[in-house]
């Protein structure tokens, strides 16, 4: 009860000052949690919250009201497991903070201290009408990638909703070779450090050296008491197998499965073991060797038989949910329908850390992230027009957006227009 009120205050603390009361109606309200779109609706926001979502919802008297009229309303979208705030360019080293490749430390790696709510990416992400999202590291040369984050996409400085929410360890083909010792190596490595840390939580010491550095150590006693969820990298359906063993062997462990390309032809097992899945939606040829048996199916496959899936934010993620509402209609093939395909980057992210009480829906209570899009969000066509982060309105103005204005009706002069000041 105390750690709730605790984590009540804190969560009061962080609602802006600013946020706004008001009312959209007349659109099509896409609540999030699963259900269908509703026509003609009405979404009312009180001081940062959402007080009611859908048909016959009464506006109250006096306060702002957007007409949404012809387009859509919906939730704002969740970000699942991406490098967001964390990287500028890519290639460019000296502004990409994804991986920490020769650190001397592992699982005690947290990105929440390099986080940049001004980098560009972020800017352009809330502009396509992501509110949240799940920030992760990636492995260096360890199986172990580090804690992830919690963010918002908001205009402010303030964005860090919840640091080390999670720890993040890469296995398969990968964690083996950064463990030297392919996956035999990856799986008794991860199986030493939990134990290690097991052992530190306990205050036991068995006179063994020991593999991890003490802040690794540290690092991994919330997910040995199972505090936060422990993301898995695995994508062979064999290895699926064997991470779910490790939920047997370290009970209280919460796992997560993080790509799961294979993860149809295991998905009475992950089912079974009540483990949520975070994994792409196209993801259709066999890139590796552990991913011989990738179809777009995997996620209806998935899902049909009782799996929790999110969708792994990669470029134009809710087009692939979109397409996955498109599989439904192909002989032979299984999809989602509109709902469930719109809740993989709504719900079922914000779910996969435990704060869908806190955003991924309209559902009342939840903080107001409110997008209204000019159509469909799920079409490819659709834009944002309007995007509510905690209930206050934010920008769209990215770098990309000031070089479309400036060059869209450019006029020739004297000079190139690099020159003009």
């Amino acid at each position: 009860m105390k750690r709730a009120l605790i984590l009540a205050a804190g969560l009061l603390l962080a609602m802006p000052a600013s946020a706004q009361t008001f009312a959209i109606t007349g659109g099509t309200v896409a609540i999030g949690d699963g259900s269908q779109p509703i026509a003609n609706g009405t979404v009312v926001v009180r001081d940062g919250r959402v007080v009611a979502a859908g048909s016959g919802v009464a506006v109250p008297a006096g306060i702002r009201t957007i007409d949404a009229t012809g387009k859509w309303v919906s939730p704002g979208l969740v970000v699942g497991l991406a490098p967001v705030g964390l990287v500028e360019v890519s290639g460019v080293e000296e502004t990409n903070d994804t991986v920490v490749a020769t650190s001397p430390f592992s699982a005690a790696i947290d990105v929440a201290p390099a986080i940049n709510p001004k980098a560009q990416p972020l800017q352009v992400t809330r502009a396509e009408g992501y509110t949240r999202a799940i920030v992760g590291p990636e492995a260096g040369d360890s199986i172990f990638a580090g804690q992830g984050a919690i963010i918002d996409l908001g205009t402010d400085m303030a964005a860090l909703m919840q640091p080390r929410a999670f720890q993040h360890v890469v296995l398969g083909q990968g964690g083996g070779r950064n463990v030297g010792g392919g996956r035999p190596g990856a799986f008794a490595y991860l199986r030493n450090a939990l134990q290690e840390a097991d052992a530190l939580k306990q205050g036991r010491d068995d006179g063994f050296d020991r593999q991890l550095t003490r802040m690794d150590a540290d690092a991994l006693i919330p997910v040995v008491e199972g505090r936060i969820p422990l993301f898995v990298t695995v994508n062979r359906a064999s290895d699926i197998l064997t991470v779910l063993g490790f939920g047997q062997e370290f009970r209280r462990i919460r796992l997560v499965l993080v790509g799961a390309h294979e993860g149809w032809m295991v998905a009475r097992e992950i089912a079974a073991a009540k483990v949520p899945v975070i994994t792409t939606a196209l993801t259709d040829l066999p890139e590796t060797f552990e991913s011989l048996a990738s179809t777009q199916s995997n996620v209806g496959r998935m899902r049909a038989a009782g799996v929790s899936v999110a969708l792994q934010t990669t470029r134009n993620t809710a087009q692939e949910a979109g397409n996955l509402v498109g599989l439904a209609n192909v002989p032979g093939a299984t999809g989602l329908d509109w709902g469930n395909a719109f809740a993989t980057i709504t719900s079922a992210p914000a779910a996969i850390v435990g704060m869908e009480r806190e955003f991924g829906s309209l559902l009342p209570g939840r903080r107001a992230d409110v997008v209204i899009w000019d159509g469909d969000p799920l079409e490819v066509q659709t834009g944002v027009e309007q995007v509510f982060i905690d209930g206050v309105e934010q920008s769209l103005d990215t770098h990309m957006s000031r070089l479309r204005d400036r060059y869209r009706q450019s006029v020739e002069g004297a000079l190139p227009k690099a020159y003009e000041r």
